[in-house]
């Protein structure tokens, strides 16, 4: 939101009365357990369907610690990267989800180490400098200066250290594929051609910008690995963090790097069960797991628009705020009572022009914006601001501890209709979309051909 949007009073904190209508899970998949699986003919592994395990091998009991082609990964390692997660995220976990996290920030440290080592053959190395200005950009991400956030990392366990070790390997691999990828990545003109014709058929239908996260899940790890998306996703519902945080940390997809942004796409172009989940989602709404081939993904919908026609969350509107404040002391009987007859004193607003009038009658506080667009607003806001006429208001929101609060809509300018995009960014896309995938193959050869000791 910006500046003028913030005179409202935080009204990203200030929609609990309608937050149930903005994030939800949706399409439960329900857990499956496969028994007694064949693999596929083409696998070449030719394994037998009756076999023997000699051993007792738990992937679970390995202790974190690993040598990495003779990089060391310790236990502090593991633990302080695990440190900074469940910070972020302001939770507390179960042993068990501990042990499976632990696992996990081991692979992804084992992946960091990778990357790296490989942006050195490309004699590609980050700089102290340039090390401290994203921590710098980091620290602001979580409203703090350089040194209040290396002392809140210290007191949650983590450190200045492995923050900046996560960002030496995400600037590294970012760098190594521009070097060594993105040159040899090539799109030609009747490529570009083709998606340009097939936005133009395509105009009117439904587009989606959508997030995912992909958890990947063998038939004997289904109902694991589904009791996992279900806790992410009541951790991201908790709001501490955002959903690219989580994307970044947990996704198992290509587009883990960017946050897991799948850019804007069609429900055509989506895997069906995909496709048909966003169909039905609402902009900030979260929904999941989705059972796919694979795994199961996890989708966040960043906003919706027709494609080549106006997206009326583009329209700026002239608005007042018109909002009441609860003494202390006030208990939830009491602000319930306030907060009807505050909606009952809404409806008697005869457009713009009645707000202060009506306000000074209920001693509230009006405040005024002119040039804030509706994408601007929080969500369930959205849903709302699309829909209402030029001199309506919209329902009471808020809580006792800020207020409650009413938005009257004084004027819209819609947006003009969209343009075909230029023929230079489809072909920026298109390269883009090459070099995840060329990214993601290259860091399996790695994982394929490194010496990987745990200890």
């Amino acid at each position: 939101m910006g500046n003028k949007a913030a005179r409202f009073g935080r009204l990203a904190g200030m929609v609990l009365a309608l937050a149930a209508t903005g994030t939800a899970i949706g399409q439960q998949a329900g857990p499956v357990t496969v028994e007694d699986q064949t693999l596929p003919d083409n696998t070449g592994l030719n394994i037998p369907q009756n076999l023997q395990v000699f051993g007792n091998v738990d992937p679970n009991v390995r202790k974190a610690t690993a040598i990495v082609n003779d990089n060391v990964l310790t236990r502090t390692d593991v633990d302080q990267r695990m440190a900074l997660i469940t910070a972020a995220n302001n939770v507390e976990l179960k042993p068990e989800d501990l042990d499976r996290l632990r696992l996990q920030v081991l692979r992804q440290l084992i992946d960091e180490v990778l990357q790296i080592q490989q942006a050195k053959t490309a004699d590609i190395t980050i700089t102290d400098d340039e090390l401290n200005q994203s921590f710098v950009r980091v620290a602001q991400n979580f409203n703090r200066t350089p040194e209040q956030f290396r002392t809140f990392l210290r007191e949650q366990g983590s450190s200045e250290r492995s923050m900046k070790r996560q960002i030496e390997g995400e600037l590294a691999w970012q760098r190594y594929l521009r070097r060594r990828v993105e040159p040899f990545v090539n799109v030609g003109d009747e490529e570009v051609k083709a998606i340009l014709d097939r936005l133009e058929a395509a105009k009117g239908t439904d587009e989606f910008h959508l997030n995912e996260i992909y958890l990947s899940a063998t038939p004997d790890q289904t109902e694991q690995v589904y009791a996992n998306a279900r806790q992410l996703i009541a951790e991201i519902q908790k709001g501490q963090a955002p959903f690219g945080y989580f994307a970044r940390n947990f996704s198992e997809a290509s587009t883990r790097g960017v946050n897991g942004d799948l850019g804007w796409v069609r429900g055509a172009q989506l895997p069906p069960e995909l496709g048909e989940a966003a169909a039905q989602m609402q902009v900030g709404q979260v929904v999941g797991p989705i059972a796919v081939p694979g795994g199961f993904s996890i989708l966040y919908l960043v906003d919706k628009r027709q494609v080549l026609t106006a997206n009326a969350r583009d329209a700026r509107l002239s608005l007042k705020q018109m909002t009441i404040k609860f003494p202390a002391g006030t208990t939830q009987a009491q602000a319930s009572q306030r907060t009807a007859s505050f909606a009952s004193t809404i409806t008697k607003l005869q457009g713009c022009g009645s707000v202060e009038k009506v306000a000074a009658t209920i001693n509230a506080e009006v405040v005024q914006n002119d040039a804030i667009r509706i994408r601007d607003l929080p969500a369930p806001l959205q849903d709302i601001m699309v829909n209402l006429q030029v001199g309506q208001a919209t329902p009471p929101f808020g809580n006792p501890q800020e207020g409650v609060r009413t938005l009257v809509l004084c004027g819209r300018d819609d947006a003009a209709a969209a343009q075909l995009p230029g023929s230079e960014q489809i072909q920026s896309q298109l390269e883009q979309q090459r070099v995840n995938l060329r990214a993601q193959q290259a860091l399996r050869d790695l994982r394929r051909d490194a010496i990987v000791e745990y200890r």
